[in-house]
């Protein structure tokens, strides 16, 4: 669904990615993995034309991605969740929830992708009248999944969704990505916990300094060897 190949991108004169490809199968969850700097935010930035792909490509259900502008990109059908929330935090929970349908094609059907949110996360429900800004950590994070899913996507980019949050709502954002995962959404989570990325995906890739060091089924990842790769102890 969506391919990936040798692709190099970076900030100005400074380039991050070295050769990147990798191959996200429609329905699965694939999770990338990586210390801080490997690249892997980079990546997402780089799939939703944030920065430009000085070389090799970005093809979704085979069409090159290259010269789509990123609010185009919710129409194609790709949505980013971004790291650290970055919800509208002067807009209630429900202006935020509307603010993933604000493209034309996705209006139609916003009130009942809402209740759908709010089925998922019933405590958004309970808030939805409250400003975004006076939500907990956890609640945010909830808010920009919700947001995010508001465009009906058929890839979903999700960005550390458990950075910084307490170990019970880390369990419950981990029991959603499980619900997306047998929804047969298609799901690449970038994420640092290792062993709740692994144990929730289809596939794992690892990446370092910018390259892609290891990619394969999860159920063939060995946790220990993975962590010698990660901590750059071979």
């Amino acid at each position: 669904m969506l391919d990936i190949s040798r692709v190099r991108a970076g900030y100005g004169a400074i380039n991050i990615l070295w050769d990147v490809s990798v191959s996200i199968a429609p329905g699965k969850l694939t999770t990338i993995i990586g210390p801080n700097g490997a690249g892997k935010t980079t990546l997402l930035r780089a799939i939703m034309g944030l920065i430009d792909v000085t070389q090799g490509e970005i093809l979704f259900q085979g069409e090159n991605l290259k010269g789509v502008k990123t609010w185009d990109m919710s129409g194609l059908g790709i949505s980013l969740i971004p790291e650290g929330r970055m919800v509208f935090r002067d807009m209630t929970v429900e202006e935020n929830l509307m603010m993933g349908a604000f493209s034309p094609g996705h209006r139609t059907r916003a009130a009942q992708n809402m209740e759908l949110a709010y089925d998922m996360f019933p405590r958004l429900k309970e808030r939805r009248r409250q400003l975004a800004g006076a939500l907990s950590g956890g609640e945010a994070q909830m808010l920009a999944m919700g947001r995010g899913l508001m465009s009906e996507p058929r890839v979903i980019l999700i960005d550390e969704p458990s950075l910084g949050l307490a170990p019970v709502v880390v369990q419950d954002l981990f029991e959603i990505l499980e619900r997306l995962k047998s929804e047969g959404r298609t799901i690449v989570l970038v994420e640092q916990n290792t062993h709740r990325a692994v144990r929730v995906a289809d596939h794992v890739c690892l990446m370092q300094s910018g390259k892609v060091l290891l990619s394969k089924p999860a159920a063939e990842v060995d946790l220990e060897a993975l962590h010698d790769l990660y901590f750059a102890r071979e």
